[in-house]
């Protein structure tokens, strides 16, 4: 199928304005941008759509039904791609029913509203119609030293984060299975690149390391993150939207496995090169710190269904993306210090004690 009219839940958010970009810009494309503007959406992030007849942003919660019943008649959508949720580890320890309220509740009630909107579609729109729910390699747990996950790998949930994440995904395979409605699924590594929300790592130390502060690392940093450019993933998010099999998963990834000591590292020695300290070197702030409650070791994809199925190839080897990534910070001050300005503070999640009951 040739995507025309796309719905993109979380369309504000950093992989969710990546694919709205991609898909509106490519000319032949309508997009609807349903976001609820939490804390981490960004409109700024969509500056390049300002204007546009084919892209519009419709401010609203995937847990309020009728509303997307309401949008989805009123847009008439060819594919939805399902990237609205709560993303973060440390917050959903810290506070994991939100995550539940969002990230399962709210996946139901779209899938609900979906299934009404695809049952009254004529056969040839029934037919061709996607339901496209965008997860995160984390639901299947932690891997050792070695192997990789592909898409017949249990799932093994180790934070309240992830396992929202898991219980969204047999949401949406529920739905196929039961209902038939057209679903196909993509869990995908850690995304990074201009335009992320700074409580994630990469821009988490690029701001810190600008602002002067300590750049704190969980644990010995030797836990080790497959990296993926946001761009090559919303590439990808549109093949499996044309091209994807119902039914069926797909595992995107970088294949750029990377110890999260020697991410940091690596940011600080492009800093040194382009914006020098009068004295000293960026890595001479890191900081080892407590490391995170139920810390994944390790997680690396394989990404050779997507790549042999649907031709998709990634593009951006990480220190380019990285390069570039540093660069879009230093040269995009105004971006992110008014998030900063708003209230955000870079300070340290994730490590609140279990609430226990008593009696």
């Amino acid at each position: 199928m040739s995507i025309k009219r796309a719905i993109v839940t979380g369309g504000a958010g950093f992989i969710g304005s990546a694919l709205c970009r991609l898909l509106a810009l490519r000319g032949d494309v309508a997009v609807l941008n349903l976001d609820k503007l939490t804390y981490a959406a960004n409109p700024a992030s969509l500056a390049d759509l300002e204007g546009k007849a084919d892209y519009r942003l419709a401010v609203a919660d995937i847990c309020d039904q009728a509303t997307v019943a309401r949008l989805l008649a009123e847009f008439r959508p060819d594919c939805v791609y399902h990237l609205a949720a709560e993303s973060h580890v440390d917050r959903s320890i810290d506070g994991p029913e939100v995550f539940v309220l969002n990230n399962v509740l709210g996946t139901q009630r779209l899938l609900s509203a979906v299934l009404q909107y695809w049952r009254g579609l004529p056969p040839a729109a029934a037919e061709s119609f996607r339901f496209v729910h965008v997860s995160t390699d984390e639901v299947y747990g932690e891997l050792g030293a070695t192997g990789l996950f592909t898409e017949e790998t249990p799932y093994r949930p180790n934070s309240p984060y992830s396992a929202s994440k898991a219980a969204s995904d047999h949401f949406a395979h529920a739905w196929h299975a039961t209902y038939g409605l057209p679903v196909v699924i993509s869990n995908c590594s850690n995304n990074y690149g201009p335009r992320q929300f700074p409580e994630k790592l990469i821009p988490h130390m690029i701001i810190r390391a600008i602002g002067g502060e300590s750049l704190p690392v969980y644990g010995d940093g030797k836990n080790v993150r497959d990296w993926l450019y946001v761009e090559d993933h919303a590439r990808a998010l549109t093949l499996v939207g044309e091209r994807g099999r119902v039914g069926e998963s797909y595992n995107i990834g970088g294949r750029s496995e990377r110890a999260n000591i020697d991410v940091v590292r690596t940011i600080c020695a492009c800093l040194d090169r382009r914006r020098p300290l009068a004295s000293g070197r960026y890595a001479d702030r890191i900081e080892f710190v407590k490391d995170r409650p139920g810390h994944d070791f390790r997680y690396a994809i394989d990404s050779i269904k997507i790549e042999r199925e649907l031709g998709w190839q990634q593009s951006v080897d990480f220190e380019s993306g990285l390069a570039a990534t540093i660069d879009w910070y230093l040269e995009n001050e105004t971006w992110w210090r008014q998030i900063l300005d708003r209230g955000y503070q870079a300070t340290r999640l994730g490590v609140a004690e279990p609430v226990r009951v008593k009696g």
